[in-house]
C-alpha cells in the first residue's frame, strides 16, 4: 500500500486474560489488492523507497511508527505493550512505539501535533471524534486502506464500518465495541423471592420485578442523570421509541420529540413510583452493595474486580419501546495526515492495524468486544469470557456514536434535561425542549466553525 503524502522515517478498563498466541496468521489480502496498490502508486507517483503491502507484508525500508491511544488505566497498561512487543517481534522492519494519552488530552494535543508534523502515524479514537477531525482534513481518507486490507462491511457488526465514515469517505477502521447491558445483583433479587432469571426483557417483566422488590422494601433500580450511564439509558430508549438525536442534516436537535418524552418519562416514573432512589446517586456501587438490584452499564464492567465479589448476572437491555436498540460506543483506527507524512510509515501502520485486529480476542479481557466478526465469533472467546454473550447478541441492533462534527458538545444539554426531569424541577417535555433549544444553538455554531 502506498498513500499520497510524504514524513521522514523515524477509556475504565479492568483486566486482561492471558494473550492468545495460537491464532491463525493474518488475513490474506483480497485478490484485487495488487491492482488497487498499483493504482495507488500510479496516482501518487513513485518515490524512492516508497513501500507497498503485498500478502499482508510490508516491503519498504525499516521504519518506526508512532501509535497514540487513550488506554491508560487498568489491564490496558500491560495489555497494549504486550501486543506491541509481539508485533515488533514478528516484523523485523517495523517498530511500533506507543504514546498512551488520556482520552480527554488526546482531543487537545493531537490536532496540534498533526498540524506540526509531530502527530502519530496511527491512533485509536472513539467514533464520535472521527468527523470532527475529518472535516478539518486531519486524517488520511482510508477507503483504499480498508479495501487493500480486504475488509468489507460484512466483516463487522451492522453499521459499524459506516460509523467510521464522514461525507462519503471512510476515515477509520473499527477496533472494538462496548454496548450497554443490564446488570443485576442476584442476592438482592433473592431477598424479594426472585432468582437469577429475574432480569427483565421488556417493560412488563421490568415492572413486575420492580414491584416485587418494592414489596420487599427494596428500591430495585440504580439511576443517575450522568453521562455514565443515565445519558446512555436515555439514548437507548429514545431509539427504541423510534426517535433520533438530530435531524438527518444535523441542523436541528430532535430528541425532544414524542419518542424523547416517552423515554425520559419512563425514567422519571422509576423515581416517582419509588423504584429508584430520589437521591439519584446511581452507578454500579449501590448494586454491588446490595442497595439496588439493577443498573444499566456497559460491557466494560464485566471485568470490574469489585463486581466479582457478589453474585451477579448481566443481560441485554430490555426492550421498553417498539424497536430493539441499544447504545454502544466504538473505537476506531485512524491514520493522521501529518505534514510530510511518509508513505512508508502509513503503509507500515496499516499492517500494524490489521495484525492488531487479527489478535484482538483477548482484548475482551479489558471489557471490550473485538470489532472483527471472525475474532468475536471464535468459540474461544466465549469459552474464556462467557459473561460477554448477551452483549455480543445485542450487536445486531446496536447504535453507535453520531458521526458529525461537534455533536459531542451538542448532546451535552441532554444531561441538564435528565437532571431537571429526574429531580422534578421540570416536566420531561419542558426539560427536553430547553435542552433542544440550547443544542440547536451549538449546532448553528458548529456549522459556522466546520461548514455545512
Amino acid at each position: 500500500m502506498k498513500l499520497c503524502s510524504s514524513r521522514s522515517s523515524t477509556r475504565r478498563y479492568w483486566g486482561i486474560g492471558k494473550m492468545n498466541n495460537n491464532r491463525a496468521g493474518s488475513r490474506v489480502l483480497a485478490a484485487s489488492t495488487a491492482a488497487i496498490l498499483i493504482g495507488l502508486l500510479t496516482a501518487c507517483g513513485n518515490g524512492a523507497g516508497e513501500a507497498t503491502v503485498e500478502d499482508s507484508a510490508y516491503n519498504g525500508e525499516p521504519v518506526t511508527i508512532d501509535f497514540w491511544h487513550g488506554f491508560t488505566g487498568g489491564g490496558a497498561v500491560e495489555a497494549v505493550p504486550e501486543l506491541i512487543a509481539k508485533f515488533n517481534e514478528e516484523h523485523e522492519t517495523i517498530t511500533v512505539k506507543e504514546t498512551p494519552t488520556p482520552w480527554d488530552d488526546m482531543s487537545s494535543k493531537m490536532p496540534l501535533a498533526i498540524k506540526s508534523g509531530e502527530g502519530p502515524d496511527v491512533a485509536v479514537l472513539h467514533g464520535d471524534d472521527i468527523a470532527t477531525y475529518a472535516v478539518q482534513g486531519q486524517f488520511i481518507e482510508a477507503d483504499e486502506i480498508v479495501n487493500s486490507l480486504g475488509y468489507e462491511e460484512g466483516d463487522f457488526p451492522p453499521g459499524l464500518l459506516e460509523a467510521g465514515s464522514y461525507n462519503g469517505s471512510q476515515y477509520a477502521l473499527p477496533w472494538s465495541v462496548t454496548p450497554l447491558g443490564i446488570y443485576a445483583n442476584v442476592n438482592v433479587l433473592e431477598k424479594a423471592g426472585l432468582g437469577a432469571e429475574a432480569v427483565p426483557t421488556d417493560n412488563a417483566s421490568y415492572m413486575e420485578y420492580l414491584e416485587a422488590l418494592k414489596d420487599a422494601g427494596i428500591q430495585g433500580q440504580s439511576l443517575d442523570p450522568n453521562m455514565f450511564t443515565g445519558m446512555l439509558m436515555f439514548k437507548t430508549m429514545l431509539w427504541q421509541f423510534g426517535g433520533e438525536l438530530f435531524n438527518e442534516e444535523v441542523t436541528e436537535a430532535t430528541f425532544n420529540s414524542d419518542a424523547g418524552v416517552k423515554a425520559l418519562s419512563w425514567m422519571v416514573d422509576l423515581v416517582d413510583k419509588g423504584y429508584a432512589p430520589k437521591e439519584l446517586a446511581g452507578g454500579l456501587n449501590p448494586v454491588i452493595a446490595g442497595e439496588n438490584a439493577y443498573y444499566w452499564t456497559g460491557v466494560w464492567n464485566t471485568t470490574n474486580p469489585t463486581l466479582q465479589e457478589v453474585d451477579w448476572v448481566a443481560a441485554a437491555v430490555p426492550q421498553i419501546g417498539d424497536e430493539k436498540a441499544v447504545w454502544s460506543s466504538s473505537t476506531h483506527w485512524v491514520f493522521p495526515k501529518n505534514k510530510n507524512q511518509s508513505p512508508n510509515e502509513t503503509a507500515a501502520a496499516a499492517i500494524f492495524v490489521q495484525w492488531m485486529n487479527d489478535h484482538s480476542l483477548d482484548w475482551a479481557g479489558l471489557g471490550e468486544l473485538p470489532a472483527l466478526n471472525s475474532v468475536r465469533e471464535d468459540p474461544a472467546l466465549l469459552e474464556q469470557y462467557p459473561r460477554l454473550e448477551p452483549f455480543i447478541d445485542e450487536l445486531e441492533y446496536a447504535r453507535y456514536e453520531f458521526s458529525a462534527p461537534g455533536t459531542v458538545a451538542a448532546e451535552a444539554p441532554i444531561l441538564t434535561a435528565l437532571g431537571e426531569a429526574l429531580r422534578s424541577e421540570k416536566s420531561p417535555q419542558e426539560a427536553l425542549d430547553a435542552a433542544a433549544a440550547e443544542s440547536g444553538q451549538i449546532l448553528e455554531r458548529n456549522r459556522s466553525q466546520y461548514g455545512d
